[in-house]
């Protein structure tokens, strides 16, 4: 690291096109200008490494978060494959032997004739 002293007004060079110029000087910490191209990322530190530690613990939830949220949801903690017809409230299939219960879906061919209603 190198270690430069300097005052408000004074720059420093980095490379061709960076200057940084101390603005001011406050107690402990000074105010710092940077002047560099566009593509040029300029970044703080600690923001960054925050930004990074927030993304590494979003990419490990909490393995109780998914119970936490049906329960204040009110859902059932048990999984909800395929309902059991024998528990009541569960639905029931529908019976196609009885009148008004859903048609089987005809076939619809390119071509075929279907019954004209004489009406």
């Amino acid at each position: 690291m190198l270690v430069l002293t300097r005052k408000i007004g004074e720059q420093i060079l980095i490379g061709d096109d960076i200057v940084v110029t101390v603005l001011d000087s406050r107690g402990e910490g000074i105010r710092i200008g940077i002047d560099a191209p566009r593509g040029v990322k300029i970044q703080r530190e600690e923001v960054l490494r925050a930004v990074v530690e927030a993304n590494l613990a979003a990419a490990h939830p909490d393995p109780e978060a998914e119970a936490r949220i049906k329960a204040l949801l009110g859902m059932s903690t048990t999984s909800a494959a395929t309902p059991d017809p024998a528990k009541p409230g569960a639905p029931k299939p529908a019976d196609p032997a009885k009148p008004g219960a859903p048609k089987p879906a005809e076939s619809a061919k390119p071509g075929a004739s279907r019954p004209v209603d004489p009406a």
